[in-house]
C-alpha cells in the first residue's frame, strides 16, 4: 500500500464517501462528452492560461521504477500523478468527486453494482485508443494482483469473495460487489495502465503474476511508458532528474476550450536534502516547493523583502500528521509486554509535549491532531482534544510508579518491572525537516521521567519498510490523511497491511484473516467497527461508527499523534494557477492548470 505521507506516499490513488452522498453522485454524474472542459476553480484564482514554459520541482531521490504498482516509491509517486488516470478524480475545489476516465456512472440499487460508462474519444500518449479492454485489463492483472508489489487486492475481496469485474462493451466495465461497500466509489481513482504495452509482463501474457514487478525498470525507452495523464516521460537520469513533456492526446481542456496542459514539460531535480531543496528554490533552479513550518520564517520573510516567490498557507486536510509508535510485538519481550499495556502508552502521552512540537518545530504552524481524522474533516472528526492531555512529567511518572516502572537502582533510570532499565531506540528519519528536532524533544523529556532513548536515525524512506518488517522499538513515523475512514483503514483497523505496531494481529498468509486472536478487547472492537462500516449504506450509522472508533483510539493510544502540520508551499512568481489547498499528496495541486506568465 502507498501511504499518503509525501506522499507522498501517497498510498495510492483512492477516496470515498457516504453510501447516501454516492447514490446522488451517481445519479448526478450525467454523461459528459470528452474533452473534459475544466472550470469552477474560479473561486481559487484559476484563470486562463498561456501555452509553454516548463515547471521544475524537486523529487527526494530518484524513482526507484517507472512502473506505480511495482514499487511503493513515493517519489515514483509524485511522477506517476502526471502520467496516469483513474476512472474518477477528486475537484480541486470541492473535494468531491467527479468524473475523470469514466464520464459517467451508476449504482444498483442495492450497492453492489457499479456500472461505468467510459469517456470516447480519450487516446494513450502514444497515440493508441482507450478502451475497456485497459480498465479491465489494469484491473485484473495488476490492481486485483495480490503479487503487485503496490497493487490494492485487499480492496477487492469483500468477507472473502472477490469483486468482480467484466467488459460490457468497448466503452462499458462493471464491478460486481459481493455485498454493498459506501466508499467503493471514492476507490476507484486508480490508474489506469496501457494494455498493449504491459500485455507481455502480465498473467494475459503468459507471465507470471509477479512478474508485473518487473515492467518499466528505470533504464526503459521512454516510448514504453505511455498514459492518459497531462504530461508523458520524455527521460530519466538516475539520481539527477526525471523529465516529462506535454501529453499531445490529453482528453482535458479548459473552459475556453484550450488544450491542457498549458506547461510544455516538467522537469524533476533529484535532491535529497530539504536544505539543499531550499538553497535551489532560492536560487531559481526550482519553480516550487513543499516546505515545513520549520523552513516559513525564513522563506517567508524573503517574500515580504520583495523575493520574486509567494509563500502560501491553507489548514490541512490531506497532509501526514507525525505520531510516535511502540512496537507490541518488540524482539525484547520486557519491552513487548509494556509497549502492549494502554496504561504504558497512556502514562508516556503526558511526557509528549505537542505545544513544544508546535511552536519549535512547526513555528505555531501546526495545531493538535486528530485521532486518525484530520479536525478540518467536520463530516467524520470527533473532537477528542480533551483525550490529548497536557504536557505533565509529574503525573507520567504517577502512571509509570503505578505500573511497577520505577527506578529500582538509583541511577536515574526506570526498570521494567523486575528487568532491566527502562531503556529505548526511538527510530526516525535523519533526511526529514521535523523528524530530528521532534526525536530530540522526545528523548530529552523522556529523560526527565527516567526512560532513557536512544536515537537510531534512518533515511525516511525506510521508515515504512522498517516499520512493517518490525525492526524497531519505537518510531516517529507519518500516515497523510484522507477525506473517508475507510481509506485508512489498512493503517486503522487492526490486523490491516499497514497496522505495524502491532503485527502479530496481521493474516499469516497471503489473503488470510487477521488474528484475532492475538487482538486485545479494544482492537477487537476496532476491529468489528471498520467491518460494520465498510457494509452499511446509512450515512449516520457510519458517523456513530467512526465516532466510536475515534474514542476508542484515543483512549488506547494503538499511536500516539503528535500534531496536524498546516500546508506551506512556495512558488515562483514566474507561474500562475498555482493551488495549494489540498496538501502535499502529490497531484493535488492542478499541475495541468500551472502556466509560465
Amino acid at each position: 500500500m502507498h501511504p499518503s505521507s509525501l506522499p507522498p506516499v501517497t498510498l495510492r490513488p483512492g477516496k470515498r464517501r457516504t453510501g447516501l452522498a454516492l447514490m446522488t453522485l451517481a445519479l448526478l454524474g450525467g454523461a459528459l462528452a470528452a474533452p473534459k472542459k475544466v472550470d469552477g476553480y474560479s473561486s481559487l484564482g484559476v484563470v486562463k492560461g498561456k501555452p509553454g514554459g516548463t515547471l521544475t520541482l524537486a523529487l527526494g531521490d530518484s524513482p526507484q521504477s517507472l512502473f506505480y504498482y511495482g514499487v511503493i516509491d513515493n517519489n515514483l509517486g509524485l511522477v506517476s500523478q502526471q502520467m496516469f488516470d483513474g476512472l474518477v478524480e477528486f475537484n480541486y475545489a470541492t473535494y468531491k468527486i467527479e468524473p475523470a476516465l469514466a464520464e459517467s456512472w451508476t449504482i444498483s440499487p442495492d450497492g453492489k453494482t457499479y456500472t461505468f460508462k467510459l469517456r470516447q474519444g480519450v487516446k494513450w500518449s502514444d497515440g493508441q485508443a482507450f478502451n475497456a479492454d485497459d480498465v479491465v485489463f489494469s484491473y485484473k492483472n495488476i490492481i486485483m494482483n495480490p503479487e503487485a508489489r503496490a497493487g490494492d487486492a485487499g480492496n477487492f475481496k469483500l468477507d472473502g469473495k472477490d469483486v468482480t469485474i467484466r467488459k460490457l462493451d468497448a466503452n462499458t466495465v462493471q464491478f460486481v460487489l459481493p455485498r454493498p461497500a459506501p466508499a467503493f466509489l471514492l476507490q476507484q481513482r486508480y490508474f489506469i495502465m496501457p494494455q498493449h504495452k504491459l500485455t507481455k509482463f502480465s498473467q494475459d501474457g503468459g507471465a507470471k503474476a509477479a512478474d508485473i514487478n518487473n515492467a518499466w525498470p528505470t533504464n526503459v525507452a521512454v516510448s514504453e511508458v505511455v498514459g492518459t495523464g497531462p504530461f508523458k516521460l520524455s527521460g530519466y537520469i538516475a539520481g539527477q532528474k526525471v523529465s516529462l513533456v506535454k501529453n499531445p492526446n490529453y482528453w482535458k481542456v479548459d473552459a475556453s476550450g484550450t488544450q491542457l496542459p498549458y506547461l510544455n514539460a516538467l522537469e524533476f531535480l533529484v535532491i535529497r536534502d530539504p536544505q539543499a531543496q531550499v538553497a535551489q528554490f532560492l536560487a531559481g533552479n526550482l519553480d516550487q516547493l513543499n516546505i515545513s513550518g520549520a523552513q516559513f520564517p525564513d522563506l517567508k520573510s524573503k517574500e515580504v523583502a520583495g523575493a520574486p516567490f509567494k509563500v502560501i498557507r491553507s489548514t490541512a486536510l490531506f497532509g501526514s500528521p507525525p505520531f510516535v509508535a511502540y512496537n507490541f510485538d518488540a524482539k525484547n519481550a520486557a519491552l513487548s509486554k509494556l509497549f502492549s499495556d494502554a496504561r504504558f502508552r497512556r502514562a508516556m502521552q503526558f511526557a509528549v509535549d505537542r505545544e513544544r512540537v508546535i511552536d519549535t518545530v512547526y513555528n505555531g504552524l501546526a495545531s493538535l491532531p486528530g485521532h486518525g481524522v484530520a479536525p478540518v474533516n467536520t463530516q467524520w472528526y470527533t473532537n477528542t482534544k480533551a483525550q490529548l492531555g497536557n504536557f505533565d512529567l509529574a503525573a507520567a511518572g504517577k502512571a509509570l510508579d503505578a505500573l511497577g516502572v520505577k527506578d529500582t537502582d538509583g541511577n536515574g533510570v526506570r526498570n521494567v518491572p523486575g528487568g532491566k532499565d527502562l531503556e529505548i531506540d526511538l527510530t526516525y528519519g535523519t533526511d526529514s525537516v521535523v523528524y530530528p528536532a521532534i526525536a530530540t524533544i522526545l528523548q530529552n523529556d523522556f529523560k526527565k521521567l527516567g526512560v532513557k532513548v536512544n536515537l537510531k536515525g534512518i533515511l525516511s524512506s525506510k521508515l515504512l519498510s522498517t516499520g512493517l518488517a518490525g525492526d524497531y522499538e519505537m518510531i516517529v513515523h507519518a500516515f497523510g490523511d484522507q477525506p473517508d475512514p475507510e481509506l485508512r483503514k489498512p493503517i486503522w483497523q487492526p490486523g490491516g497491511a499497514l497496522y505495524y505496531w502491532h503485527r502479530s494481529t496481521q493474516p499469516t498468509q497471503d489473503g488470510g484473516k487477521p488474528n484475532t486472536a492475538k487482538m486485545a478487547g479494544w482492537e477487537k472492537e476496532i476491529y468489528n467497527i471498520f467491518e460494520d462500516a465498510a457494509t452499511t449504506t446509512s450515512a449516520s450509522q457510519r458517523k456513530a461508527l467512526y465516532t466510536r472508533w475515534q474514542l476508542l483510539f484515543a483512549q488506547n493510544l494503538p499511536v500516539t499523534p503528535i500534531a496536524k502540520p498546516e500546508n506551506i508551499g512556495a512558488v515562483s512568481n514566474k507561474f500562475g494557477n498555482y493551488v495549494y489547498n489540498l496538501g502535499v499528496i502529490p497531484g493535488y495541486n492542478p499541475l495541468p492548470l500551472m502556466y509560465q506568465k
